[in-house]
């Protein structure tokens, strides 16, 4: 499945667009260059999906715990950027959160692959001509 995203002004589009695909899928990989919009695109999920907590970049924490409003849903938010030894996400007990049955969206998902489960999502963000996006949804049941 493919998303475009020609502006910002379309992202809670394209945000209700990736929430309709999700099924009942709960882990999604978010792969795409510095700068390239995961986290402003997680932030839409994260809005269209319920939350009104002010959504953050979770660099330093690693990981930013968010419940809907609406549904009461977890959603977990990652980031890997900073993540220098696999044994870092071991400690955090990544596998509580990966196979909780709760929504996580994982950034730099490359930098902890292997751990990743075998039903993941991968999503690839990429910027085309003018500043657009687009969204590339692998593996959807």
């Amino acid at each position: 499945m493919e998303i475009n995203i020609q502006s910002l002004d379309q992202i809670h589009d394209a945000a209700r667009q990736f929430v309709a695909a999700m099924g009942d899928n709960t882990v999604f990989a978010f792969y795409g260059k510095m700068g390239a919009g995961k986290t402003t695109f997680i932030k839409a999920l994260c809005e269209e999906l319920g939350v009104s907590d002010v959504i953050t970049s979770p660099t330093f924490a690693i990981v930013n715990e968010y419940r809907s409003d609406e549904g009461g849903e977890l959603i977990y938010h990652f980031d890997f950027y900073r993540i220098k030894k696999l044994e870092e996400v071991y400690d955090m007990g990544y596998e509580d959160y990966f196979y909780s049955g709760a929504l996580c969206f994982i950034e730099w998902p490359e930098l902890v692959e292997e751990l990743l489960p075998g039903n993941a999502v991968k999503v690839t963000i990429e910027e085309v001509e003018n500043g657009a996006r687009r969204l590339t949804l692998d593996d959807l049941d």
